[in-house]
């Protein structure tokens, strides 16, 4: 009998789109598939965009006659061009095109790599806004859909729509009921693409000097779309991120195996001061950070002095309940984890804000959560500056 796993490849270069690349390995994981993220550089640690640094399973140099049922190319810039220019990924998607299998592009990847390539003549297709003129030279129809499939060539936009994306994609290789199994654990936004909102109670000004300083903690298991959308988000705003390991090693490996790469670890952290503590969630995760008691010890400093805090996902159940970190707070969680929180009025909300505590649900609320972040510290018209540029 044949083999019903679903394989993948999803290349990474420097100057990758980091939430892009990893929604994408994260959610097809979820959804059952064996994903293999190769370096089309000479060593497995890339520089992705906005200074995060991620690490493959392999060199794709070494997987050149490997055979996937997926291959999906990630955008960014330079990312993108240097996919482009890698030959030996050209030839296996070219291969996988003429065996019929999937490839799949998004943002700058749909019109650079796959339209370059000759692969999307006579195809409809959609990329990031900016490329649509490079794309409509390369397809016969240039398309502005959040995601679009012909045939076996599946492209999306940009960064707001990868879980979408993805989605789609475990569609197209496990079939609908498990794509709406993922889409339902990942709180997928119901409208993709409308103006983003959060609910907001007891409204206080959240204040900086110069640049906000934010710190984001990791630890193993840690939910990995959560963490790249809070850096990737607030480093575009400009915001000072500081990714922080719990643990001895600035490599973290996440809740579905992406492996993360912290700026510090958390101890050489712990006397400095933060206008904002955000957590991610991860339900394994989230109970690493909790068992970090210089965290928790930051975190009620945090508290004491009414500057903001705040998580995401199973965060607010593991780290902030049992620390008194809720207390008088409307909150919210993952709603598997819900039950946990003793005020529960609050818990449907996608983003909820109540003075200096913001708190959200998954890996699908996690860019609303970040550009709520964004607002509170810059307003509301550089919040929706940054939703349109990705997509949200």
């Amino acid at each position: 009998m044949a083999s019903s796993t679903k394989t993948v490849l999803i290349p990474i270069a420097h100057g990758t789109e980091p939430l892009e690349a990893v929604a994408m390995i994260t959610v097809l994981r979820r959804g059952g598939a064996d994903v293999t993220v190769a370096s089309v550089e000479d060593k497995v640690g890339v520089d992705a965009c906005h200074n995060i640094k991620m690490v493959a399973d392999t060199l794709l140099s070494d997987i050149t006659d490997s055979i996937f049922d997926l291959i999906v190319l990630p955008g960014g810039l330079p990312g993108g061009e240097t996919l482009k220019n890698c030959k030996p990924l050209e030839n296996m998607v070219k291969k996988q095109d003429t065996d019929g299998r999937l490839n799949a592009a998004i943002c700058c990847a749909p019109a650079l790599a796959l339209g370059t390539w000759g692969l999307l003549e006579g195809k409809t297709a959609t990329g990031y806004p900016v490329f649509m003129e490079k794309l409509a030279a390369t397809c016969a129809t240039a398309s502005e859909s959040r995601v679009e499939i012909d045939g076996r060539i599946v492209t999306s936009r940009g960064p707001g729509t990868t879980i979408e994306f993805s989605i789609t994609l475990i569609e197209q290789l496990f079939g609908k009921d498990k794509a709406d199994e993922v889409s339902t654990i990942l709180l997928v936004r119901p409208n993709p693409g409308e103006e983003f909102t959060f609910t907001e109670l007891n409204q206080t000004n959240w204040s900086f000097e110069d640049t906000p300083q934010i710190l984001v903690p990791i630890a193993e298991d840690s939910e990995e779309i959560e963490a790249i959308a809070l850096v990737d988000i607030l480093r575009r705003a400009k915001a000072n991120v500081v990714i922080a390991a719990v643990g001895n090693s600035l490599e973290v490996v996440g809740s579905r195996k992406a492996k993360l790469v912290a700026d510090v670890l958390l101890d050489e952290v712990a006397e400095k001061s933060f206008d904002l503590i955000v957590l991610p969630g991860g339900l394994n995760g989230a109970p690493r950070l909790a068992s970090c008691e210089k965290l928790v010890n930051m975190l009620k400093k945090q508290a004491e002095a009414n500057k903001p805090y705040g998580g995401i996902c199973a965060s607010p159940v593991y780290v902030f309940e049992p620390n008194g970190l809720l207390k008088g707070k409307k909150a919210t969680t993952h709603p598997v984890v819900s039950d946990k929180l003793s005020d529960q009025s609050h818990i449907e909300h996608r983003v909820v804000v109540d003075g200096n505590v913001i708190t959200s649900r998954a890996p699908g609320t996690a860019m609303e959560f970040s550009l709520a972040i964004v607002e509170k510290f810059y307003g509301r018209e550089k919040a929706v500056q940054l939703a349109k540029a990705t997509l949200v």
